[in-house]
């Protein structure tokens, strides 16, 4: 406190040496070198007791402002650095859980796809499957629709062939009633055919 007091001093009494060195140009102003001891012992005690009003009521308080004010920006700085550090953290983190997040979403998406193929083929294979059983039995019932078509064919062929036997048998055929008898036979058949 002391040595700032001496700054201040050497400050204060700096402009009252250059005064009274410039006085003896200027005709005849006090100065403290002058001779007049007097003055220079009431400006010493004001000047001393207005730096210990200083020392006690500004530069104390004022200091421990200043003090206080730099404890308070080196305690906010050390407190950002903190929760900067803390901030990168917790980025780096969120980071390393993102990049997780995506492995985990494309091993979903990989593992959905392979699903997906399986369940495919699966479907496929088993529509190939009911697609040929419905086609053997489609030719299953073909087979035997034709198979009775052809049975009923010859069952009624020759049920014609009989009764047209019958009727040549009974009567005697000229040319002219076997033309027409054949005629009817193939109508007849014709007509079988679109039933």
């Amino acid at each position: 406190m002391f040595s700032r007091s001496a700054v201040a001093a050497s400050l204060f009494l700096t402009p009252i040496f250059a005064y009274g060195a410039g006085s003896e140009d200027h005709g005849g102003s006090p100065s403290v070198f002058s001779g007049d001891l007097g003055n220079v012992i009431w400006t010493l005690v004001i000047f001393l007791a207005v730096l210990i009003v200083l020392g006690k009521f500004a530069w104390g308080p004022i200091l421990s402002a200043l003090q206080k004010r730099e404890g308070f920006i080196r305690d906010s700085l050390d407190k950002a650095k903190q929760d900067r550090e803390a901030a990168e953290a917790r980025l780096k983190e969120y980071v390393e859980k993102i990049e997780g997040a995506r492995g985990e979403a494309s091993a979903i998406v990989d593992e959905g796809r392979r699903d997906a193929e399986v369940l495919k083929r699966k479907i496929e294979a088993d529509a190939r499957k009911e697609a040929d059983a419905l086609l053997e039995r489609a030719k299953r019932e073909i087979r035997i629709a034709t198979d009775t078509a052809v049975k009923e064919i010859y069952d009624r062929g020759a049920a014609i062939a009989t009764e047209i036997a019958g009727r040549v048998i009974r009567k005697e055929v000229d040319s002219a009633a076997h033309e027409r008898l054949i005629r009817e036979s193939i109508e007849e058949l014709g007509r079988l055919n679109e039933n």
